[in-house]
């Protein structure tokens, strides 16, 4: 580790925990006097229970989201950290990193969200319950996804920087799509994917690093690392019916997003060993692609999963992401490099970007093509939200929100990703030097007694394609052959 390199590692020591340990005594100021409990998590539950004749507390809230909750934190904390363990060398920082950033970021989100959504005018107090804590968490997720594209060349402060910024803007995106246009996206196609997507890649655009390739013996992965980051996909797969439905309405609305999810994913995978089974001269598989863009159908549906979109028009929009996403990591990952200078390390563009995406123009025309005949008068009441100030929209004008609703997020995410990249450009960050990009060592006490990184061919990377060097193997075959 060069000098330059020392100094930064000084400079974090010395910022990380002072950051940590201000950013926690003001949330603890701000949670005295704006957070409580809200009625069902207060103990005059049990006046509110008399009061509206409710006889047991199987009707609490609680009861109805805590499982959805856990599968959804579960994901946050899990499969998003061990989705970025990868690298051969960096996986400290992806699980790690991923901890502190979401711990960091929900307790903002609450506040966020509340100022936005639950703030009682006449008390001045944001009242919680358990749906707060999933929406807190859905907010941590734009971040995460974020997160993937400027993986391992950023220092722990910039990320906490990067998180404040991003839950401030995801909680007015969020409230501007959700209820000033009135959109439906109970999965976050729009609100949570697309935002983080184009945040994280502006940001990554901002932050470009002519001089990457200095670390590039860091930027692969290795056999027990893709392993590692597999357990990730396997988490995130299986929860994100959960992740899609959490929110939604009890009853049919739940239900139908989770079939929808389920149905959608399992056509994904199918899709996606396809096509990265044609790619390769060989016909094997590169775990890049089944450790990503096998999940790309449960971020597109996210907008419509609640919608009348029938089991096989969920089959439908998981057999094209499996396609469109496994054929990003192919071509479209190394023209955002070279020509862009977008360095996207965990390839975000394909997985949440690109999909989100897709998720709000099918959830856009999936509105519009909504019919009585279909969703029954009433049930497109219930679907659409179509009460109070909105009694009068059709379909087709909600069709029309829905899809000015996927442009704010965009522009959200971009516009915020440029002011919040040239903030982090800002040399007071502590983040690594070229050469020391992609390595936990910077951050993290590692044992010396870890295995050491030959330089071996390149095995995978979601910057660059598998390419095996060709003196190597002639070394190989003249070395077997002696």
């Amino acid at each position: 580790m060069d000098y330059f390199s020392r100094q930064k590692n000084t400079n974090i020591r010395l910022t990380l925990p002072v950051v940590c340990f201000v950013w926690q005594i003001a949330m603890i100021i701000l949670f005295g006097v704006f957070i409580r409990y809200d009625e069902e998590s207060d103990t005059h539950w049990v006046e509110t229970k008399a009061h509206d004749n409710i006889t047991s507390d199987i009707e609490n809230d609680f009861y109805f989201r805590y499982p959805s909750f856990q599968d959804v934190h579960v994901m946050i904390f899990v499969g998003f950290g061990f989705l970025m363990t990868f690298l051969k060398r960096y996986s400290f920082g992806a699980v790690g990193f991923n901890f502190l950033v979401a711990s960091f970021g929900l307790q903002w989100a609450l506040l966020m969200q509340g100022w936005f959504h639950s703030l009682d005018p006449q008390t001045g107090k944001i009242f919680i319950g358990v749906e707060s804590l999933i929406n807190a968490d859905f907010c941590v997720a734009g971040c995460l996804i974020a997160y993937g594209a400027v993986l391992g060349k950023v220092s722990p402060v910039q990320l906490l920087v990067m998180t404040l910024f991003g839950v401030t803007l995801f909680a007015v995106e969020e409230y501007i799509i959700l209820n000033l246009l009135h959109a439906r996206d109970a999965g976050g196609s729009m609100v949570i994917h697309t935002f983080g997507g184009y945040y994280g890649l502006t940001i990554s655009w901002v932050l470009y690093r002519p001089n990457l390739n200095q670390s590039k013996r860091m930027q692969g992965s290795v056999y027990h690392s893709d392993i590692f980051a597999m357990i990730g996909t396997l988490f995130l797969w299986m929860f994100w019916p959960s992740f899609n439905s959490a929110i939604t309405d009890h009853g049919d609305g739940q239900h139908r997003a989770a079939i929808n999810t389920y149905l959608c994913l399992a056509s994904t995978v199918l899709t996606t060993v396809a096509i990265s089974s044609l790619s390769q001269k060989t016909g094997k598989l590169d775990m890049v692609h089944i450790q990503n863009s096998t999940l790309a159908g449960g971020v597109a549906l996210g907008t419509a999963a609640e919608f009348m979109i029938s089991p096989y028009g969920a089959l439908i929009v998981g057999f094209f992401c499996g396609i469109i996403s496994t054929m990003g990591y192919i071509f479209i990952s190394p023209f955002l490099e070279k020509t862009l200078k977008i360095q996207d390390t965990c390839g975000i563009h394909n997985l949440h970007a690109m999909p989100g995406v897709i998720g709000g123009i099918v959830g856009a025309i999936t509105a519009a093509a909504a019919s009585e005949s279909v969703y029954g008068k009433q049930g497109l009441i219930n679907t659409f939200d179509f009460t109070g100030d909105f009694k009068d929209r059709t379909v087709l004008t909600q069709g029309g929100y829905q899809a000015a609703g996927m442009c704010v997020s965009i522009v959200f995410g971009v516009v915020g990703g440029a002011i919040v990249g040239s903030i982090l450009r800002l040399p007071i960050w502590g983040d690594p030097a070229d050469e020391n990009c992609f390595d936990d060592e910077v951050y993290w006490e590692v044992s010396e007694h870890q295995e050491s990184i030959p330089p071996i061919l390149e095995y995978n990377n979601h910057m660059i394609h598998k390419q095996q060097d060709l003196s190597e193997s002639n070394f190989s075959v003249e070395h077997c052959e002696s």
